[in-house]
Parts: structure tokens; C-alpha cells; sequence
């Protein structure tokens, strides 16, 4: 594993050299005009806590509920290892932790189900699945393995018909990494794994994190290097055949991702948050609630310095979908 991980640091610092070149190139702050609104109208919040990446908001029991994996590293981690948990969006109060030593998880609900994906390490080759209908006790199994593979973030939806799963991943699998592969359950104990043609995309860093259905179409949002560590959007019927949004990108790093949300956030973060290099927005993913979506997103330079942030949407996640491949 420890060449595994050698291999991926390796990796990831070939593509973000890469990405430090094209933000200085192509930046808005270089000269590059860029939109000023984003067409789907997603209004940013501000900074809801530091060192937090990979979060998914849900809504179980009527209720908005923040998943978190929490790294080792988190400013208010004190076991010394990794855990996933999740917390009242409304009392920011969390609840007890689980799987501690997985990384990289996302969670769904489906008919009162929390469903939790994830793997036991950076670049492991077996996703694991946890399942609860109470936030307390979690049932857990491998949902499948696939040796030579290195597998990194996951998201899992319901398309009416059977559950689809994508997950992301690096190594020559992937092509130029990182690489969305998709697999599909009945019942989330048997999978098929799609073969390799149907991924996004193996030319160029594409990497995946939401993934949503709508109206026979899959959307992906992904994370690109552009202007900077950019989120961007596409869809498929088949995932083999891809739409971009005409109107990328679907986040982008700007001022507003500094301002402090969070009012309980303790004060010595201040100073980190106004002086961080900002060249990223990624992570995104949402939930609806009371017809508008509640969106986390990440912020920071893909190089250490991370910060969680919270944004919405005035409107439902069909209206969302959709209004980045207008007719």
C-alpha cells in the first residue's frame, strides 16, 4: 500500500503542477473574462469549517443531515484515525461516529435507508457499503473488488430502477486519472461492473464526485482543471456518450467563498481563511429541501489548504438538472 500511496502522491502532484500553470495562465484575476453569475443561480454562503472535504448533505427522517468523512488531520479529530459521522445541519450537533480507518465516503437516502460508501484506504481496490435506517447502528459489507484498481471517491443514487454507483478512480485503469467508471445493483449485494467504455473520461483529469438522474439522463459533476480546480457538469443516457453543459463552469473560486457562515467557527481560523490561496472549487453535492437545494462545496488550492463552504439554490433538483442544458 505504501507504493501505492508513493505512486498516487506522484500522481496527483504531476496534475496539480499542471493545474498552478493553468490558473496562472487562465485565472479571471490574469485577464481571462469569465461569467460573473452562475446561470443556475447558486448563491455561496460562505466558510462553514476548516480542514473538511468530502460531505454530503441528505435529508432522513424530514430532517438535513451533513455526512462528513473526517480525516486524521481534522483540527478537532482527537483519535488519531479517520471516521465518517454525520451532522444536524440545524443544531450543527453530530452524531456518533462510525467506520473508523475508511476514507473518501458519500451517503444517499433511499426509502428511509442511509446508504454510506467509501473505501479503507486512498487508492484501495474494494468499496465498502454501510447501511442504517437510524444513524446509530450500521450494518456493513465489500460491495465488490477489483484488484489492480485504486479507488477514490463514490456516489451512489437510485434511478428508479435499480442503484447506480460511480466512483472514481486513478492508476492506467483510468487513462489520464482521474477517471469516472460506473457499476449498477439491485439490491446493493450484486453488482455489475460496467466495462471500461463507459467511463468520463480517460483523456484528461475528470474527476467525479455527484452523481444525479433525471429523465433518462445521468448527470455527472466533475472536478476539471481550467481556471484553476473548476466544477463543471455532464450528462448521459448511457455513459458512454457525454453532453457538456453549454454553460460551465458549475463552480468556480471566488471572493465569496471566504465570508464566515458559520458564526460558531472559532476565531483562530479567521486569519487562515482570509489568507489562504484560492484556486478551487470542488466537492460539490446537494439535497433538496422545501424546494430549494442545501450545497456543500470545498474551497482552497487542491494542495493542502481546505475549507468547507455552503451555497444554495432557489429551486428544485429538477429545475437544477435542467438548467444547465437549456432547450
Amino acid at each position: 500500500m505504501n507504493k501505492i500511496k508513493s505512486q498516487l502522491a506522484d500522481h496527483i502532484l504531476a496534475f496539480l503542477a499542471w493545474g498552478v500553470v493553468s490558473v496562472l495562465i487562465s485565472s479571471p484575476a490574469m485577464g481571462q473574462k469569465g461569467r460573473d453569475k452562475n446561470p443556475a443561480e447558486i448563491i455561496k454562503l460562505g466558510t462553514i469549517d476548516c480542514d473538511l472535504v468530502e460531505t454530503t448533505p441528505v435529508v432522513f427522517n424530514k430532517k438535513v443531515y451533513r455526512f462528513e468523512y473526517v480525516r486524521e488531520r481534522y483540527w478537532d479529530n482527537h483519535t488519531g484515525d479517520s471516521y465518517f459521522r454525520f451532522v444536524s445541519h440545524k443544531t450543527r450537533k453530530p452524531t456518533a461516529s462510525f467506520a473508523a480507518g475508511f476514507h473518501l465516503g458519500s451517503a444517499y437516502v433511499h426509502r428511509n435507508n442511509v446508504i454510506v460508501t467509501g473505501v479503507d484506504d486512498w487508492g484501495a481496490d474494494k468499496i465498502h457499503i454501510f447501511t442504517s435506517n437510524n444513524l446509530d447502528a450500521w450494518e456493513e459489507w465489500v460491495a465488490f473488488e477489483l484488484p489492480g484498481y485504486q479507488i477514490f471517491n463514490t456516489s451512489l443514487i437510485h434511478d428508479g430502477k435499480r442503484y447506480v454507483l460511480m466512483f472514481e478512480i486513478g492508476g492506467p485503469p483510468a487513462g489520464v486519472g482521474f477517471t469516472a467508471r460506473f457499476a449498477t445493483s439491485p439490491d446493493l449485494k450484486h453488482w455489475d461492473i460496467l466495462p471500461e467504455i463507459h467511463n468520463y473520461a480517460m483523456d484528461r483529469y475528470t474527476a467525479p464526485h455527484c452523481l444525479r438522474y433525471l429523465d433518462g439522463y445521468y448527470y455527472n459533476f466533475y472536478l476539471e482543471m481550467y481556471n484553476g480546480f473548476e466544477m463543471r457538469v455532464v450528462r448521459s443516457q448511457d455513459f458512454i456518450h457525454w453532453e457538456a453543459s453549454p454553460l460551465n463552469p458549475v463552480l468556480r473560486s471566488s471572493p465569496e467563498d471566504k465570508k464566515i457562515f458559520n458564526t460558531a467557527l472559532d476565531m483562530q481560523f479567521r486569519p487562515k481563511i482570509a489568507e489562504a490561496d484560492n484556486t478551487n472549487n470542488s466537492d460539490l453535492d446537494f439535497c433538496e429541501y422545501r424546494g430549494k437545494l442545501i450545497i456543500n462545496y470545498s474551497w482552497g488550492n487542491q494542495m493542502g489548504a481546505e475549507f468547507l463552504a455552503e451555497a444554495y439554490y432557489n429551486g428544485t433538483t429538477e429545475q437544477f438538472l435542467r438548467s444547465w442544458f437549456p432547450e
